[in-house]
């Protein structure tokens, strides 16, 4: 395992770039893989000691695969799963399947790279009684919901018993990508 090697599983190539470009100015060495067999191809060649995983990847294929696929190949990585689509399931199974940290985008190459060094947990966070709000508890429904539906629109909006424009226009606004 290299230590500063880090491997980008991201399948939009301007954000791959621009967090390229960001951890090889901190001294990382940086590979960079779109697809699930990509990454199994780079990890044959090297073992980067960290990884940034993109959740959602071209043609609907899932980072959660590319995480079991890391996480198998080397249990020591640490593995940020990075996302724009954040749900509670996904970051249960994120953390499940080897990842050490989920965060949601924005975030930026200081977040990752902090999201590194807490990699342990931390049993002395203070558990905050605060609710969680009913607009994310809407996002939160509505993305497990197209997960099931295999992300078809207007399956979810029939399961959640909404118009399918409806739907939509809440997408958009989260710029689900």
């Amino acid at each position: 395992m290299d230590e500063r090697q880090l491997l980008i599983v991201e399948d939009d190539a301007g954000f791959a770039r621009t967090l390229r470009r960001s951890f090889e100015r901190r001294g990382y060495g940086v590979m960079v893989a779109a697809s699930l067999d990509e990454v199994r191809q780079l990890v044959e060649q090297q073992s980067p000691g960290y990884a940034v995983v993109d959740l959602k990847l071209a043609g609907g294929a899932s980072g959660l695969a590319c995480v079991e696929a890391l996480h198998a190949h080397d249990p020591e990585m640490l593995i940020v799963v990075l996302t724009g689509f954040a749900s509670i399931a996904t970051a249960v199974e994120a953390i499940k399947l080897g990842a050490c940290h989920y965060l949601a985008k924005p975030s930026n190459t200081d977040d990752i790279e902090a999201a590194f060094s807490k990699a342990q947990g931390n049993a002395a966070i203070e558990v905050g009684a605060r609710p969680t709000s009913i607009k994310n508890l809407e996002w939160e429904r509505i993305h497990q919901t197209l997960i099931e539906t295999d992300f078809n629109i207007s399956e979810t909006a029939r399961r959640l018993g909404m118009h399918r424009r409806t739907l939509a226009r809440k997408l958009e606004k989260q710029r689900v990508k």
